[in-house]
């Protein structure tokens, strides 16, 4: 008898073991759901990195100096909350939703009527500083109740790594062409009710025109409100997208609680969990790396429009050649997860992000249109590995974590919230340098033609200082420890902890 039972149990925990990890299996469709649920965030940053302070400072009339104040506010109350909503989500109950989820589901709808109030401008004068400054922080904060769980929500998808590998490809792609998508449905219907320029002498004429984009006088209260207007629409219609992006990620795929049979963990607080995320060398290692290769990128992304506009000339080609980047970066992503699989993430890195360093060609070679788009093809196959890599290595360094730590489980939101943080201080960083770099070489607003000294500042600004930038991450890089046979070894590990 006691041989009979002992035998259904061995039947019954084999069978319990084959279902664990069958409904651990990602089909393609989950893994398109899952990727989908990355647009909104890039969607909403494209546009607000490339039309808020131009809709500050021409539809909302503000002061510059107030618009900059609101900008760098909203900029660093973002990257304050990452870690904080960090912590909470990874101090959050298991639900029949799971952990991630919920989060994911309630700050939706109040994120999106946020962002549409952020491009409403309001009927008070004296309160239209408070205004923006409320509802872009609330905005930021409401989009990091969503931006944080869904990243962390890698690895409650599958307890594979290959899968998760897979399933972060299908998100980078998404993302990246949410960038596109971004810029063409805001550029798009506020283009449409761009205000006419006056005193522009020669269309032709890139030598010495001066252009002035103040409205035309007998128009301006209707040009004013149809630009309200088109601010308005072009909102209504991301926030719809924004919408329907959640509802497909929550439905879409379901969270799994891959702890399995690590249920003794302990909560600790916030304290201790950071010193013992931060404690993790392979972590900050990774985050360096990373944290200098964001600068470099980002230097670039902040700087390469006026670049093209100015130094090279390209008054009327720079959207394409934007747009030429983001769509090479979108086709390539596939291809380099492929290399990653095949010849391993660390090789990835070597390979792929020095790619970027081709944009000295576009600074030695004499300003050419065709050099320019060919280059920026190139770049734009950096930019996918920028995007891929990160993370899809996080959830690496999080699993060497598990096993190094068997019994302090439940950080995964805590490792990618101070991720996210440390690329948004870089981001802020890049955008002061740069700016401050232009004012000191002398740049003026609405001319033509830059000087000598603004355009050698943004050769270096585009050139020797991303290449400067990589270097340095790339030698970091090489500490980095979790190569495939760690991962391989890690892999063991946590099977055996989940049995």
């Amino acid at each position: 008898n006691s041989h009979n039972v002992r035998s259904q149990s061995v039947a019954a925990f084999s069978s319990q073991r084959k279902e664990f990890f069958k409904k651990r299996a990602l089909t393609v469709w989950s893994k398109v759901c899952f990727a989908i649920g990355g647009a909104p965030y890039q969607i909403t940053a494209t546009a607000l990195g490339f039309f808020l302070q131009i809709f500050l400072l021409d539809v909302a009339l503000l002061d510059p100096l107030n618009a900059s104040v609101i900008l760098f506010v909203g900029r660093a109350w973002d990257a304050v909350t990452d870690p904080a909503i960090g912590f909470l989500v990874s101090r959050s109950p298991w639900t029949r939703h799971g952990r991630m989820m919920p989060w994911i589901l309630v700050s939706t709808i109040p994120a999106v009527l946020c962002y549409f109030l952020i491009w409403v401008v309001p009927p008070i004068e004296q309160g239209k500083i408070m205004w923006y400054l409320l509802f872009y922080c609330l905005f930021q904060t409401l989009q990091t109740c969503f931006h944080v769980p869904y990243s962390a929500l890698t690895m409650f998808i599958s307890n594979k790594q290959e899968e998760r590998d897979s399933a972060t490809a299908y998100r980078m792609t998404v993302e990246v062409l949410g960038t596109v998508i971004g810029t063409a449905v805001q550029g798009q219907i506020v283009g449409m009710a761009n205000t006419p320029c006056i005193n522009n002498t020669s269309p032709t004429n890139t030598e010495d025109c001066f252009i002035s984009h103040q409205p035309l006088a007998p128009q301006s209260s209707y040009l004013s409100l149809s630009q309200r207007l088109a601010y308005m629409i072009a909102s209504a219609v991301i926030s719809l997208i924004y919408v329907l992006c959640a509802v497909v990620l929550f439905f879409g795929v379901r969270e799994q609680d891959n702890q399995g049979g690590l249920k003794a963990q302990k909560h600790v607080s916030f304290q201790t969990g950071l010193r013992l995320v931060m404690g993790h060398g392979p972590y900050v290692k990774l985050v360096l790396a990373f944290l200098f290769t964001s600068l470099a990128f980002m230097l670039l992304e902040g700087n390469f429009a006026v670049f093209i506009k100015y130094t090279l000339g390209f008054r009327e080609d720079f959207q394409n050649i934007l747009l030429v980047i983001m769509l090479s970066a979108t086709f390539t992503i596939p291809m380099w997860q492929w290399f990653l699989c095949r010849f391993g993430k660390k090789t990835a890195v070597y390979i792929g992000i020095p790619v970027m360093p081709f944009m000295i060609l576009v600074v030695c070679v004499k300003s050419s249109l065709f050099v320019s788009y060919i280059v920026s093809i190139a770049a734009g196959a950096s930019v996918a590995v920028a995007f891929l890599l990160p993370w899809s290595m996080l959830p690496d360094v999080v699993d060497d974590f598990k096993v190094q730590n068997p019994t302090s489980q439940g950080h995964e939101a805590i490792f990618y919230s101070f991720y996210v943080f440390f690329t948004k201080f870089a981001s802020g960083v890049s955008l002061g340098v740069s700016t401050l770099a232009l004012s000191f070489a002398g740049y003026v607003t609405g001319v033509c033609v830059q000087s000598d000294s603004v355009n050698l500042t943004l050769k270096m600004l585009v050139s020797a200082a991303p290449v400067s930038l990589i270097a340095l991450g790339l030698l970091i890089f090489k500490t980095y420890p979790i190569n495939e046979e760690c991962r391989q070894y890690n892999n063991k590990q946590l099977q055996l902890l989940l049995r």
